[in-house]
């Protein structure tokens, strides 16, 4: 048996509170998340991943001129050197640079497959090449020349930039997508040329206001085209606050087949949506019969996109048919706006459109003084190295005795022609071929051409007008290389205003015309059965559930409900559940407020009149465009006092209105003494001593009042009969009697 294990003694061990190790951990990686991962630089619009693929490209000479290298060789130089997380995220980011459909102006030219638009991922890293494009050379240019920060990688072993010198307006130019911890960046891509312009605007009027650029960029330009849909205001809203939204809409035309037959090309989709989802999600509703004016949709694109749409007949409004697939697919998509960037390179803000341009040419101004500064720098050492030459020249001999017989060369030059150590050096390294009378006219004029350049630099860096101007050059050539004439500078999304569709009605097009019976229960949940059901006994209900109201519809049709506190709810008939089941309750499709229920529904049938009362016998004629609702919250229709509640919506389609109470005392009045509003208490239609209003009818005199009875026809009181009920509203009125024996309700 060995030794008794002893347990460790407390030493070193340190109690800390669950809670704040929680916060502090969570702050670190909240902090390593939005500075290192997810949010882009305002400057060069690149987040950490995206600038060290470039920076370590451009480390293996992967110049737009050069070969093509191994996509296997650039991950793993930037994963070993740079970024020291997973190859398949540094190889999906790399992608990403190279696609044309998903960057405006791609920073990578791919050679292989990189995916595709119809949402097909691209093959493994080992058998696709890359190398930078000519936008990522402007992004690169100059970093050797000390314009940016560098910081040790990772390991300590190499430097890596801090931000990228950026001569091309990149954050916008090709946009960026990144949601980091509590906040999130979506910026879509923009036109470079401009953003060009904007930016000698905002350089030549340092106040310019986001609404003033906004007239230089008129809204994002999408690597995929389509059609913008937003008014001018609420772009320039959308750049002045810097959130907001754009609407893009495909690009579509009708292609005539001849004998009257067409079919409608789309050509363009969405940014953002891939095309095997898009067209696979159509084919989907046409299945559910949700796309009632389609009869077909086919990808026929190969290089360019073309899916065809064939309309199910041709006498079809195409704008129409686009109207509603626009409404429920995603040949409509909406691109956010959310500037949330790097401010900096330290302060994650949202910014505006001005700010935005504001950081990058401020920067350009950075780069350009840091660049000047190096300059300066070289030619200081290259004019001390000439001059130290041009000494020499005058007496070659005497510098050739020197290195052929002091044992000292170096400090006798020195010593003899007061040289510094660096011009002794360079003396000492001249080859014996350049001590030509040629070389030292090159030298003289070498000289005289660094003095006159150093001169500019000194001026440049003394005035910032120049440097203003210098910069404006700059802008100039990246606009006039990315223009409106070149293929890739051309503007791609096109602002439009859609077609006016205020007076067509688009339920038709959207939903599928066809007859159903809409139930609603006691306990207050609502279906649909297919068809025109007249016999409802074999209809199951859920416990001890039961019929309350059916009637009629047609899917295209709205629904109306009161509920018992005066409410009027609005429901789309095509969205109710089927009558497979039990439905579903009401209170999962609209908010209705605790105690209440629905206590009656119709089909709203748009330019008519409806009848509303309350228990306690008060009521009014409404129309019934009045009481539909665009929200869960439904419409305040129906005022109530006291202890009342809503019992009665029926359609007033008639001259005369039949009440009756719980107490069985019907009265029938003109329509005529009924106030009309569209909402209110009413006036009164019965006076209720005891009991309360059950029931009420309008109809038509001459055809007579209809009641049922429990019998499957109905029966029929004409006007003889009725003749003794017939009196003013807000009167009691009579005993039914034996007038309506074994009476259930009014109507059919």
């Amino acid at each position: 048996m060995g030794q008794p294990f002893e347990p460790p003694s407390g030493d070193g061990i340190e109690s800390v509170e669950l809670k704040s190790a929680l916060e502090e951990r969570y702050l670190a990686y909240a902090l390593s998340t939005i500075m290192h991962r997810a949010l882009p630089d305002a400057r060069d619009g690149l987040k950490p991943v995206h600038r060290r693929i470039l920076y370590g490209m451009r480390l293996l000479r992967l110049d737009p001129n050069t070969a093509h290298k191994k996509c296997a060789k650039i991950v793993g130089d930037v994963m070993g050197d740079f970024h020291p997380h997973g190859d398949q995220a540094i190889y999906d980011a790399l992608v990403r640079l190279s696609q044309d459909f998903a960057q405006r102006y791609p920073l990578v030219d791919g050679q292989g497959n990189f995916g595709n638009i119809d949402g097909d991922g691209p093959a493994a890293y080992r058998y696709t090449e890359a190398r930078l494009t000519e936008v990522a050379r402007l992004l690169l240019d100059g970093i050797d020349e000390d314009t940016v920060d560098f910081r040790p990688s990772y390991n300590g072993e190499k430097e890596e930039p801090v931000v990228l010198p950026a001569a091309f307006p990149n954050l916008l130019a090709n946009g960026s997508q990144g949601i980091a911890v509590g906040m999130a960046t979506s910026i879509p891509p923009h036109n470079a040329a401009e953003l060009c312009d904007a930016a000698l605007y905002l350089i030549n009027h340092p106040e310019a206001t986001s609404g003033q650029l906004a007239k230089f960029v008129q809204g994002p330009d999408f690597p995929t085209g389509g059609i913008l849909v937003d008014s001018a205001e609420s772009i320039a809203e959308a750049y002045r606050t810097g959130r907001g939204g754009f609407r893009v809409r495909a690009r579509w035309h009708k292609e005539d087949l001849g004998r009257g037959t067409w079919n409608i090309i789309v050509t363009e989709i969405p940014y953002g949506i891939p095309k095997g989802r898009l067209i696979e999600k159509m084919a989907e509703l046409l299945q559910e019969k949700k796309l009632p004016l389609l009869a077909d949709v086919r990808d026929e694109s190969a290089e360019d996109v073309r899916v065809v749409l064939e309309p199910r007949s041709r006498s079809v409004d195409p704008v129409i048919l686009m109207e509603s697939l626009f409404r429920l697919t995603e040949l409509e998509a909406r691109v956010p706006l959310n500037l949330n960037v790097l401010v900096g390179g330290l302060v994650p803000k949202v910014i505006g459109l001005v700010e935005c341009l504001r950081e990058w040419v401020d920067h350009r101004r950075v780069v350009l003084q840091r660049r000047s500064r190096y300059r300066l720098g070289q030619i200081d050492r290259r004019l001390e190295i000439l001059g130290g030459l041009l000494i020499v020249y005058l007496d070659l001999d005497e510098v050739i005795r020197i290195i052929r017989e002091e044992d000292e060369p170096k400090a006798a030059l020195m010593a003899r022609f007061e040289l510094t150590e660096v011009q002794a050096n360079a003396i000492l390294d001249t080859r014996l071929r350049s001590l030509r009378k040629l070389e030292e006219m090159e030298l003289k004029r070498e000289f005289d051409a660094l003095t006159a350049e150093k001169a500019e630099l000194d001026a440049l860096l003394a005035s910032e007008p120049a440097q203003w101007k210098s910069i404006q050059a700059q802008i100039r050539a990246v606009k006039k290389t990315f223009g409106p004439e070149t293929k890739l500078g051309r503007r791609r999304t096109t602002l439009e205003n859609p077609p006016d569709t205020a007076g067509v009605d688009l339920t038709a097009a959207l939903v599928e015309r066809e007859p159903i019976t809409v139930i609603v229960s006691e306990k207050g949940w609502i279906r649909a059965l297919k068809g025109h059901v007249a016999d409802l006994s074999g209809v199951a209900f859920k416990g001890d559930d039961r019929l309350k109201i059916a009637f009629p519809s047609e899917t295209t049709q709205k629904i109306l409900l009161l509920v018992s506190n005066g409410k009027v709810f609005t429901l789309d008939a095509s969205k109710l559940p089927g009558g497979r089941g039990f439905g579903d309750p009401v209170r999962l499709m609209v908010d209705l407020d605790d105690g209440t229920e629905v206590v009656a529904a119709l089909p709203y049938r748009p330019e008519t009149k409806v009848l509303l009362a309350g228990s306690d016998g008060r009521g009014f004629v409404a129309p019934s465009d009045a009481l539909v609702a665009n929200t869960r919250k439904g419409k305040g229709i129906l005022g109530l006092d006291g202890d009342a509640v809503a019992t009665i919506l029926v359609p007033a389609d008639g001259d005369h209105v039949a009440v009756m109470n719980s107490e069985k005392l019907l009265l029938i009045f003109p329509i005529g003494e009924v106030a009309e509003l569209a909402r209110g208490k009413g006036v009164r239609l019965q006076r209720c001593r005891s009991g309360k209003l059950t029931h009420a009818h309008v109809f038509r005199m001459e055809d007579g009042l209809p009641w049922q009875d429990g019998s499957a026809e109905g029966r029929l009181a004409n006007a003889a009969i009725l003749e003794k009920w017939v009196g003013h509203r807000a009167e009691v009125g009579l005993m039914m009697a034996r007038s309506f024996p074994k009476f259930e309700r009014f109507g059919r």
